[in-house]
């Protein structure tokens, strides 16, 4: 089931539905903020790209929460602040200006972002985000007239307030401490101690960079889940399942590696992982049907591969069904 509130939308999808024969796809024209009128629940609700965009988001995440089964997760992206500094930047010029969007209107503000400053903060957003690929897209970013960036801590009060509880973030090595240049500066200790929400706000401000938030939501009201845990966890029934982002690397590798594991989806060059060659062979290893004591059953070598695939987690590179160990699904 697919909703949006503009009807060019739909009939876009509409002919990708038609193309790639997505005979199970239901399409209706309908804002975020009426999703009760399907008078349907869902275990999985997508919602990227939306709700920064309403004049009430709050009025947009209640509805989805409404609609959420029990134990169903959101996955929610929304505009986070700092790295959009540009946009927020020239979206005030433009509205000083009394840019509109006519057609011949964005076409000039195309070619006079072309005299941009090497140095402006647009400048690596023009280079590297699809939001400004074309006219349509730069007319969207900076004449938009409704957009609202989160920090960190604005997020996870919007989560709240609106009836979920943070799960994960997708995408959680940029946000931790112990993962990349921040797990080897003088300042590690000191983020370490901090509880986990501080840590990712500290980070957001380390970074400095981060454009959008995506993270995975669940009802406020269902049972805890079970946390991945590798400390005192039934981690070695853990079934560990490698995304489809994660690319090993053997050429050009740091001394003592065999591979370096990265996920193409981080834009932050720090976040690699080297491995060895035993853990190389415990990768190698991974199928999505072993658990880690199927992968290595040597209780001699489960502490290092206890560090091994606690490290795949934060980095990204695997996910893990947890039903062995829990008796339901992670």
């Amino acid at each position: 089931m697919g909703i949006d509130v503009s009807a060019s939308s739909i009939r876009s999808t509409e002919r990708l539905k038609r193309k790639h024969g997505l005979d199970n796809l239901e399409l209706l024209q309908l804002p975020v903020e009426r999703a009760a009128e399907l008078g349907r629940s869902f275990e999985q609700i997508i919602c990227t790209g939306v709700l920064h965009h309403l004049p009430d988001p709050d009025a947009g995440l209640k509805a989805l929460r409404d609609v959420l089964l029990p134990a169903g997760a959101l996955h929610l992206m929304v505009y986070a602040p700092y790295g959009r500094a540009g946009v927020y930047l020239l979206q005030d010029y433009c509205r000083r200006l009394g840019i509109g969007a006519t057609t011949p209107e964005i076409q000039a503000l195309a070619r006079t972002l072309q005299a941009i400053p090497p140095d402006h903060p647009l400048m690596p957003l023009l280079h590297n985000a699809p939001d400004f690929g074309d006219e349509a897209a730069i007319a969207d970013a900076l004449l938009h007239p409704c957009d609202r960036a989160y920090s960190v801590p604005q997020l996870l009060r919007f989560i709240e307030d609106c009836g979920f509880a943070f799960g994960r973030w997708i995408g959680q090595a940029e946000y931790l401490p112990q993962c990349g240049v921040l797990a080897s500066v003088p300042h590690h200790p000191l983020l370490a101690r901090l509880p986990p929400p501080e840590q990712y706000a500290a980070v957001e401000l380390f970074r400095g960079s981060m454009i959008r938030h995506s993270a995975v939501l669940y009802p406020n009201d269902r049972p805890p889940r079970a946390p991945i845990d590798f400390e005192g966890g039934p981690w070695l029934d853990y079934v560990p399942i490698r995304l489809p982002d994660t690319l090993t690397v053997t050429e050009r590798l740091p001394p003592g590696a065999a591979a370096v594991l990265i996920n193409r989806k981080s834009i932050y060059t720090d976040l690699y992982l080297p491995v060895n060659a035993q853990q190389k062979r415990w990768v190698d290893a991974i199928d999505g049907r072993k658990t880690i004591a199927e992968i290595e059953s040597d209780s001699t070598l489960q502490a290092a591969a206890r560090v091994l695939f606690e490290g795949l987690w934060w980095y990204d590179q695997v996910v893990f069904d947890t039903s062995e160990a829990t008796g339901t699904a992670s």
